[in-house]
């Protein structure tokens, strides 16, 4: 403090006193004019001892005090990821375990049928959930235990999904005569297999009741199924599912798996008051024409969501480094 005074070079009696006693000392040369003119080194180093400890003063009390702290939006962030997490992996639960109920109630496990398992539909669910519950735990216990190893991972495969999907989006765009093929394909492959395949079976039958279709692109398309084929012995022969009926029910109660019997023998004029004479494929195409407004929006918010917990988890990873990195200091 005695730096910033204005008589910090006034000598005192008792300096004055140790000043001659210095320059009377046979061990102390005599000190010529122009170097007392000069300065006096002695002054300059008592005047700079105080300036280090004020120094040291200094650095021990920034050491006790921390250099960054978390501000009410990095807290927000932080809990907000947490619960988002938590929620999608909550989901990705159901999901597995719906999954591996469907597997578990059809059996798919025994020693007959763990052959096919590969193409079981349930296997799907149970990859979907799997997944989703392990990336979102990873993201929620990143968040709350501030482990950078686990937000870095959360976001990278965050982003990796992100650029799948949009690729998938460009090509679908870019692609669609050839989707169109292959979904035609598989629409004709799944009506080959309807009597063997209990999963294909399900999912055809779900297709033609909620799209009031029949076949791939009209009802004579089941002519390639060896049971629905008119040269079949069975009682089945030239006949349809009974998904592919007006009116399946019999006096609105009774399910009449009978009713598509010999529809393939009508003409188009006798067969619609039968069964539904639009194929699967023109019907897949309506309802998405439909309701292209709304995949839209779906898939321009499920894209959000995932820009945002990317851009949440990186705000949040760099403020648990900038945190660590200053209060080591």
């Amino acid at each position: 403090m005695r730096d910033y005074l204005p008589f910090k070079k006034i000598s005192w009696p008792w300096s004055r006193k140790d000043t001659e006693q210095n320059e009377t000392s046979p061990l102390i040369p005599k000190v010529g004019p122009a170097t007392a003119e000069a300065g006096e080194p002695d002054h300059v180093t008592t005047d700079s001892q105080p300036q280090t400890n004020h120094g040291a003063d200094l650095h021990s009390t920034a050491k006790l005090q921390p250099y960054y702290h978390y501000s009410w939006m990095d807290y927000f962030l932080k809990y907000f990821l947490f619960l988002c997490n938590l929620v999608f992996t909550v989901l990705g639960l159901v999901v597995l375990g719906l999954g591996m109920w469907g597997l578990v109630s059809k059996e798919s496990f025994a020693q007959e049928q763990i052959g096919s398992i590969g193409t079981d539909p349930m296997l799907a669910l149970v990859s979907l959930g799997f997944l989703l519950t392990l990336l979102c735990l990873t993201g929620c216990v990143g968040a709350v235990r501030e482990n950078c190893l686990l937000l870095k991972i959360f976001s990278f495969v965050v982003l990796a999904l992100i650029s799948v999907q949009v690729l998938i989006a460009i090509l679908a765009y870019s692609m669609q005569d050839q989707i169109g093929s292959s979904l035609r394909s598989g629409m004709l492959a799944a009506m080959v297999r309807y009597q063997d395949d209990l999963d294909l079976r399900f999912i055809t039958d779900e297709i033609q009741l909620n799209l009031q279709c029949c076949g791939a692109d009209d009802y004579r398309d089941w002519e390639i199924n060896i049971y629905y084929n008119c040269s079949a012995p069975g009682v089945l022969a030239c006949g349809v599912p009974a998904t592919c009926c007006v009116d399946p029910l019999e006096n609105g109660t009774v399910w009449n798996s009978q009713c598509g019997v010999g529809a393939q023998l009508l003409d188009e004029f006798s067969a619609q008051s039968v069964v539904f004479l639009g194929g699967c494929l023109g019907g897949i195409s309506r309802w998405i024409e439909q309701h292209e407004a709304l995949i839209g929006t779906v898939a321009i918010v499920v894209l959000g969501v995932q820009i945002v917990a990317v851009f949440i988890s990186t705000r949040l990873l760099e403020s648990i480094q900038w945190h660590k990195v200053y209060n080591m200091v």
